[in-house]
């Protein structure tokens, strides 16, 4: 696993600080279908990434060929008509390849990537027309294709109005001149208009207005579908197995062998129909993927004479390859089940009049009521009424959050009691709920570096074993080891242990069903790589304000000296009146809470680490901590005593004064989270060495929160840089850190890490993007089960991978003997990559 520090070797040198973001770790720049350039990414992404290029071709577990057209990483800047799709009946990850090859020569066709991990396909075309017929081309090759509607900024509309196909034409020529608009595209057949723009839904569905045409946006919603071909191919796998019984039983019963052989030979073409035309395909598009492999095995067999091995092969091959897609489709719809969260219809207030309809055609701006016991359809701010509403669906958390006017309310969440009136301030797509599928979607398309390494490892071992069973089917007999017949079968058994299929599932698998797990506890892993991270961390610094306490600090006590108390938070209301600091708060609502009005200030100035300045009816006057008034030389030896038992006490300090005197002190206190304490507790339990606290505030304020938290190491009275100082010191003990932040203040530090986490995803884009993992709550309560999920995905990882290597070198070790026969080989690929699948899957059931 590459270590962070060599991560951070090139955004640390002066090469980078010009144009580096503070923090933009956006492991996200996957696949976006909408033309976003890679000169928008941060310089992180383009030199510092331990991932692989996202090319599917490291997928196939039998050819290191390089795609054909283009790269996955590439396709964001690729123009053409975008479309993706799901892929069902991929077997294998060598199938991926296949696809890519035999789609990427289509006429017209601009760059193709398949992923088998999510299984899906996006395609780049040079026209709509050649997007169509996909689904033909893929059928031919064995495959089901499912379009996907786009998440990004292309979009599908219903067009109403149109009576002739020169009415589409009128309205693309129209809305090519927008500049928003980068294509468009209109069928009058279907009556959809497919547009990839950078505005608003309501302005496009305005311009088509104005051509004389109604526009309404197509849900995003995947229709759930039966793939009439898994019954089929269930038919096909149980009238194959019907003939090798049928076949078997004859020969036990003196039939004729002519009879039998015909049997087995019908099982054979029923059961290895398919993967000999996926086998037809892949080597037309030049690749050696297991179909190929276990076709020419099948062929040898019956060449040879072993009609039972050869059908025992295919029957063994289907139904490996049957469970593997129904175990495999499972894990990748982990996620895809949070698109039933929130209800498709709202109830939308119209003057008195409440009108239900589909979340698509709600705007921003739209009232919506929301009864008791009904889920919460699209975002929105609460406008009327109070109610509890159960956010365990985005967040995680286990209580449900009082509501009421003004608090922000999720799509997908659950209104407990109380009917709610809220203000839509997100359209279906952007809600947080879809921003969350979006991106674990593509977080799970993301390479972690074991699975770089298993790809590399399956690119070299293939044709080694492939050259080898060449080898041995010719030279053996020729040096007289033995009869052609012999050496050729076991030519046949080395061609079917050629493919380590099992080991190049052996990672995504478990990276895909550990996301989709913390997905659903709200959690959000943007990737392999992070989730790989996050299982070796051993050390977790927190930013103690907003993050171990509330971040709401309170005045616990004001002190006047040389003055009165109205006077001196008079003083200080104005002096932090402008400041956005927690504390700098606390100060003005006590002072609004006491009706103390604030004085005519002016030359205001921000000391960073320090406190503020200003001039206040011509003298000059400051607030701030105890270093700031020691630099201004102001005399304060007699009150210095009080000021460190204050702070012993837990308080942090405001000191107003000029440079001449102090005229009083006023102490501020923060809360401890409830979730805190059993939050740390649960990181040690699970292993976690060392739980340290960083702060700006005093060691008397430090060792009283981590006394009363439970953290067994702090560093006080840090300026802003001097965190990334503290996690550097961390990392040169031998610690792999984590740094917990709200994603925003703490974003230096949080690129620092090892790890970025950032907290209250739910409530800020900010934190979502800034962050390599995001806990949607505004609390520490899920952070224990992401470490404990992460450190069982290693674990399971690391199975998988020994698990597949010792039975390919078992198999490899009894080929030559002649104890291994065909079925057994089979049973060896297919069983352990099933076997490594569900091994997987025990992630999707993982719980706090």
């Amino acid at each position: 696993m590459p270590d962070k520090e060599q991560r951070n070797t090139c955004c640390n040198g002066d090469n980078c600080k010009e144009t580096q973001k503070p923090k933009l770790k956006t492991e996200l720049n996957l696949i976006q279908i909408s033309s976003t350039p890679e000169s928008k990414a941060s310089c992180q992404d383009d030199c510092c990434s331990t991932s692989a290029p996202k090319v599917s071709c490291q997928d196939d577990c039998c050819s290191a060929e390089s795609k054909p057209k283009g790269d996955e990483s590439d396709l964001s800047e690729v123009t053409g008509h975008k479309l993706e799709f799901r892929v069902h009946g991929m077997d294998c990850p060598a199938c991926a390849l296949t696809i890519e090859k035999s789609i990427g020569q289509l006429e017209h066709i601009k760059n193709v990537s398949v992923n088998y991990s999510t299984g899906k396909m996006q395609v780049v075309a040079e026209n709509r027309s050649v997007l169509e017929k996909l689904p033909a081309e893929m059928k031919k090759l064995g495959y089901t294709l499912e379009s996907i509607e786009q998440k990004g900024n292309v979009r599908t509309y219903t067009i109403e109005g149109m009576d002739c196909s020169s009415c589409a034409l009128t309205i693309e020529n129209h809305l090519k001149q927008h500049p928003s608009v980068r294509s468009v595209s209109v069928n009058f057949s279907t009556g959809k208009m497919q547009i990839e723009h950078d505005n608003s839904v309501e302005e496009i569905m305005k311009e088509v207005e104005k051509a004389g045409y109604k526009a309404s946006l197509v849900s995003n919603r995947r229709a759930k579908t039966d793939m009439p071909t898994t019954q089929s191919s269930n038919n096909l796998l149980v009238l194959s197995g019907f003939f090798l019984l049928f076949g078997f039983l004859g020969s036990l019963n003196d039939m004729s062998t002519f009879v039998v052989n015909v049997l087995y030979a019908l099982s054979i073409l029923i059961g290895g129909y398919k993967p000999a035309k996926s086998a037809y395909y892949a080597i037309k598009s030049r690749s050696l993927d297991m179909n190929v492999l276990m076709t020419a095995a099948v062929i040898g067999a019956a060449i040879i004479g072993e009609w039972l091995e050869g059908a025992t092969v295919v029957w063994l091959f289907a139904l490996g390859n049957a469970l593997q897609t129904k175990s495999i489709e499972k894990t990748r719809n982990s996620i895809r089940s949070l698109l039933d969260l929130a209800p498709p219809e709202a109830w939308v207030k119209q003057g008195q009049d409440l009108v239900r309809k589909p979340v698509e055609e709600v705007a921003i701006g739209d009232i919506i009521v929301v009864k008791p016991g009904d889920k919460i359809p699209l975002d929105g701010e609460v406008v009327q009424g109070e109610s509890s509403v159960n956010q365990a669906p985005i967040t995680g958390e286990s209580i449900p959050v009082d509501k009421q006017i003004g608090d922000t309310v999720y799509a997908g969440t659950i209104n407990e009691h109380g009917s709610l009136e809220i203000k839509v301030t997100k359209l279906v797509e952007d809600t947080t709920i879809s921003k969350i599928i979006h991106l674990v979607e593509e977080a799970q398309e993301k390479k972690a570096p074991t699975q770089a390494f298993v790809d590399k490892f399956a690119q070299i071992y293939t044709p080694i074993v492939f050259a080898l069973a060449l080898a041995v089917m010719i030279f053996s007999p020729l040096l007289g080891f033995g009869t052609w017949g012999d050496w050729f079968y076991r030519g046949l058994e080395l061609l079917v242990v050629a493919c380590p299929c099992a080991l190049v599932i052996s990672t995504p698998v478990a990276i895909v069903s550990a996301i989709g797990n913390a997905a659903k506890n709200g959690v959000l892993i943007k990737g392999g790589t992070f989730l790989e991270t996050a299982g070796s961390i051993n050390a977790i610094a927190f930013d103690k304000t907003g993050t171990l306490t509330e971040g709401k600090p309170k005045v616990s006590q004001v002190i006047p000296i040389n003055t009165t108390e109205t006077d001196l938070l008079s003083i200080a209301r104005t002096l932090e009146e402008y400041s956005t600091h927690p504390i700098a708060l606390a100060v003005v609502n006590y002072a609004k809470e006491k009706n103390i009005p604030s004085r005519n200030g002016e030359l205001f100035k921000s000391i960073v680490g320090k406190g503020v300045q200003a001039t206040i009816e011509g003298m000059e006057y400051f607030a701030g901590n105890l270093k700031l008034f020691q630099e201004l030389n102001t005399p304060i030896g007699e009150y210095e005593s009080q000021m460190k038992t204050l702070q012993n006490e837990g308080n942090t300090l405001v000191i107003v004064g000029t440079k001449e005197q102090i005229f009083g002190i006023i102490a501020v206190a923060d809360t401890i989270r409830e979730t805190t304490v059993k939050a740390l507790q649960g990181l040690k339990n699970v292993g976690v060495e060392q739980i340290v606290m960083l702060t700006g505030d005093n060691k008397g304020t430090a060792e009283k929160v981590a006394s009363q938290t439970g953290v067994n190491r702090y560093f006080a009275e840090l300026l802003p840089e001097d965190k990334v100082k503290a996690i550097k010191q961390l990392q040169d003990e031998g610690k792999r850190v984590a740094m917990v932040g709200d994603g925003i203040n703490d974003a230096p530090a949080l690129a620092t890490a090892n790890l970025g986490i950032a907290m209250g995803g739910a409530g800020t884009d900010t934190a979502m993007e800034t962050a390599d993992i995001v806990l949607m709550a505004d609390n520490l309560e899920k952070l224990p089960h992401t470490i404990k999920l992460s450190r069982r995905a290693l674990k399971i990882i690391k199975q998988n991978i020994w698990f597949s290597l010792i039975i390919k070198f078992v198999a490899l070790a009894l080929i030559f003997p002649g104890w291994l026969t065909l079925w057994m080989a089979v049973l060896s690929d297919t069983g352990a990559a099933l076997l490594v699948i569900l091994n997987s899957m025990r992630l999707l059931r993982i719980k706090d």
